[in-house]
């Protein structure tokens, strides 16, 4: 089964974690910058006019769907590359991935998600195909 996995992260930390995630063999994702706040509600300012509150800060935004047995290596791989320990380090949300289809290819399913080189070709759990 295919699984999507969506980081939302620092944004001082999306090298770190694309780096890293690199290393273990993701190679296809997205990154799209965006702006919430989660239980922290934002960040106090305090600037000449006084305080205010920002509450929609910067963050990242990570996308990525891999086989569901590379799931929690590319989860505690995420972690760690993005952890500061300080509020606002960010979330991992796990969805279920009903189908992929490569659209040039038509290959469906693990064969439309991997590359050569790929986290599965590394550990030798299937052959990557020409994208």
């Amino acid at each position: 089964m295919l699984k999507k996995i969506e980081a939302i992260i620092r944004e001082d930390k999306v090298n770190d974690v694309k780096d890293a995630l690199m290393d273990i063999g993701i190679v296809g994702l997205n990154i799209f910058e965006i702006r919430g706040h989660g239980r922290q509600g934002g960040i106090r300012l305090v600037g000449r006019a006084g305080t205010y509150q920002v509450d929609m800060l910067p963050k990242i935004q990570v996308n990525i769907i891999l086989s569901e047995h590379n799931m929690e290596e590319t989860i505690q791989t995420i972690r760690k590359a993005a952890c500061t320990g300080e509020p606002g380090d960010g979330l991992i949300f796990v969805y279920p991935v009903e189908e992929v289809i490569r659209i040039r290819t038509g290959e469906r399913g693990q064969d439309a998600v991997m590359y050569p080189g790929d986290i599965d070709e590394k550990r030798g759990r299937g052959k990557a195909k020409d994208s």
